[in-house]
């Protein structure tokens, strides 16, 4: 898989990030979801074996995120179900067994009506990534980068909560998928024709 450090065509394309002002919501690493609280969205980070996680960057708006959305009725509410399928839709990506972080708790239930619930944080091997597509919801055409994971933070403009919860996802990865605890800081774009990212567990 080619390597692309910090080329022209990635500083320009991370010039453009836009980043969402943060929604302020609670993290609660560990924590399994309460009886009563509804589910609605299950997001991932997804390992390369350097460490690195996959980022998404829509280069027509600059937003940047970790593969993941909302629970749909095929997944029967089950949030690592949920993140492999959008995984695939959104990235192309094929992942290994979701570990679970932690939650997020929206007070204000914007993913649900009005009504409070719970965003699920995961971890995963990213295993393979196949030809690059458009989203099929949304008709997105994300650009596929393996990054650091504070360099992830930095770019989704999490700050200190999500540094707390990439510290999590870095210390589950480390100890179920072996990846290093310091990532390997190249930027590298994933190529468009797919390709296999974590040999021997695919």
């Amino acid at each position: 898989m080619g390597r692309i450090e910090y080329s022209a065509e990635i500083a320009d394309l991370l010039g453009r990030v836009r980043r969402r002002p943060p929604a302020g919501w609670p993290w609660l690493a560990g924590e399994s979801v309460p009886s009563g609280l509804p589910v609605k969205q299950s997001w991932g980070w997804l390992f390369a074996p350097d460490g690195r996680v996959l980022t998404l960057v829509n280069p027509k708006d600059g937003i940047v995120s970790l593969p993941g959305g909302s629970l749909e009725p095929e997944d029967a509410g089950d949030p690592g179900a949920a993140l492999a399928r959008e995984a695939g839709e959104e990235a192309q990506a094929v992942i290994g067994a979701p570990h679970y972080l932690g939650y997020l708790y929206d007070r204000v239930g914007s993913a649900n009506g009005g009504h409070e619930c719970a965003r699920v944080r995961m971890a995963a091997a990213l295993l393979a990534v196949g030809p690059t597509a458009p989203d099929p919801a949304s008709g997105r055409h994300y650009r596929r980068l393996l990054v650091a994971p504070g360099l992830a933070v930095e770019l989704l403009g999490w700050g200190e909560p999500g540094l707390r919860q990439a510290r999590a996802a870095v210390a589950s990865a480390a100890a179920r998928l072996g990846v290093p605890g310091a990532a390997n800081e190249t930027i590298e774009e994933l190529p468009e024709g797919g390709g296999v990212v974590f040999p021997g567990r695919v």
